[in-house]
């Protein structure tokens, strides 16, 4: 049996494991506070929300227009209304950007 590869006690922890004497802690992936959409260009913002609600309500047009004729709405037509409300909302979350404005209180 070969044990040449094999080593036992504290030399099987993983490589920089211990903290040296002048190590830095870093900190985890949710300890950093978030970035803001688009880096907090309101121009960037205006532009994609725009483009996205104008996309929502052209979607959304299509099974409109069927449906003012008076013809009941298929299960396609509600899978357009429904991605149509989905853009819809993506559009007014980057355009009200949330994230962005979020601070938190001190006690």
């Amino acid at each position: 049996m070969d044990t040449s590869g094999v080593s036992s006690g504290a030399a099987m922890s993983p490589q920089g494991a211990e903290a040296g004497p002048g190590a830095v802690s870093v900190p985890g992936p949710g300890s950093a506070s978030p970035r803001p959409l688009f880096g907090g260009c309101w121009s960037c913002r205006l532009l994609s929300g725009a483009g996205l609600l104008m996309a929502a309500i052209w979607v959304y047009q299509g099974p409109r227009s069927t449906m003012k004729k008076g013809i009941p709405p298929s299960m396609g037509a509600i899978a357009q209304i429904t991605f149509a409300a989905g853009l819809g909302a993506w559009a007014i979350i980057i355009l009200a950007d949330p994230v962005g404005r979020w601070h938190r209180r001190d006690p």
